[in-house]
C-alpha cells in the first residue's frame, strides 16, 4: 500500500506526495495530521499538483 511522504523544504513550505482518495464521486487529497496545527480554516494556501503515476483507469 502506498503511504506517501512529507518533505519539509523550509519553515513554511512542505512537499506532500500522496495517492488521491475518493469521497463519494469526488477525488480528494487528504492532508496529513502532522500539518493539522499548521493549517487553519480561512488560510489561503497554494497547491501545486504534479501527476507522477496514472490512476486505476490507466491515465
Amino acid at each position: 500500500m502506498y503511504k506517501g511522504y512529507i518533505k519539509m523544504t523550509n519553515k513554511e513550505q512542505y512537499v506532500i506526495t500522496k495517492r488521491i482518495a475518493k469521497h463519494g464521486s469526488q477525488a480528494i487529497i487528504v492532508v496529513p495530521r502532522i500539518l493539522e496545527d499548521k493549517l487553519k480554516p480561512g488560510m489561503v494556501v497554494q497547491l501545486n499538483i504534479e501527476i507522477i503515476e496514472g490512476g486505476k483507469d490507466g491515465s
